[in-house]
């Protein structure tokens, strides 16, 4: 069997669909982690067990797969160390110092397979700035999906792991590789997700506090949806960067830290995230982003950690 462990957003989705239609792959499991949990669970070692190769895919858990005994390839875009274990072949062009927007787009490079799943693993990782580049734009247009159908459909498939709903992330995949693009957009499961998920990223976005040029919001909600907020409050409302905190999301707190590229030039997240990760709680990242899950008592102790690094 070969079995694939992917990030549960949409980027770790169309580059598990960009995977398994450039190998071809008939017989495939494809798996998410917990929702907003970067390690393998009882579920996933014990599917590890029975595989002949494993895949990881845009799911930065460098230690985790440390530990895997089965020859395993793995793909990602995020800073993280060399893995040092044998069986495990490490494909992230950040190790050498360069800056992917996506995994979709490693994984297309890696198999010279191009398609409009390419483009929407960026655009659903660094949004509308993807469109600035010009093979994101070429992608679309050869399947005919303008940006905003481009963007919605992101929205669409977001709206999975936003839910909570780890069985619909796993499917999603074999829903990509089984419909046109366009006939998603109307896929009624995922349009009824996106409509409850949308009226709670503006509740939070209304409770917004700034803070020399930065936004700070806390709530409590059931969806995951601190990156949405955090990246419309960059993106969108152009703060210099936000601080997204869930206080109880299914008992535990999140924490979102997202910066925009120029405060980014400023900011050492990689080492930000280490000290992080220094509390216990499970942390990662990349260059503008820091993201983390722990008890809901400890998330003070990480915001202090963050404040540090901003002089509030």
């Amino acid at each position: 069997m070969n079995l694939i462990v992917h990030h549960w957003d949409t980027d770790g989705i169309t580059s598990t669909a960009l995977l398994v239609k450039a190998l071809n792959l008939d017989d495939f499991t494809n798996m998410t982690s917990e929702i907003g949990e970067f390690l393998f669970d009882e579920r996933i070692w014990r599917a590890i067990e029975r595989a002949e190769r494993l895949y990881v895919l845009d799911f930065n858990v460098p230690s985790e797969v440390e530990r895997v005994k089965v020859p395993t390839l793995f793909i990602d875009h995020h800073s993280q160390p060399r893995i040092k274990n044998p069986l495990v072949e490490q494909v992230n062009p950040s190790l050498e110092g360069s800056y992917y927007p996506s995994c979709s787009l490693v994984v297309s490079e890696r198999f010279n397979l191009f398609n409009a799943w390419t483009a929407l693993g960026a655009i659903g990782d660094i949004g509308e700035r993807a469109f600035e580049f010009g093979w994101v734009k070429r992608l679309l247009e050869r399947e005919g999906l303008s940006r905003e159908e481009a963007l919605r459909l992101v929205e669409l498939v977001d709206s999975n792991y936003i839910a909570m709903d780890r069985e619909s992330v796993e499917e999603a995949v074999k829903v990509l590789l089984n419909n046109p693009l366009k006939e998603l957009l109307d896929h009624e499961p995922w349009v009824k997700k996106a409509e409850a998920i949308r009226e709670s990223i503006e509740k939070a976005i209304s409770r917004v506090e700034e803070r020399s040029g930065f936004a700070f919001v806390r709530f409590e909600s059931p969806y995951n949806i601190i990156s949405k907020v955090a990246r419309r409050l960059v993106w969108e409302m152009n703060y210099r960067g936000a601080v997204v905190i869930n206080r109880n999301f299914h008992g535990k707190a999140q924490l979102y830290f997202r910066i925009s590229p120029e405060t980014a030039e400023k900011i050492d997240m990689k080492a930000l995230i280490e000290r992080v990760k220094k509390t216990g709680a499970n942390a990662g990242g990349k260059r503008e982003v820091l993201g983390c899950v722990c008890e809901r008592g400890k998330v003070d102790e990480v915001l202090k950690l963050i404040e540090e690094q901003l002089g509030w």
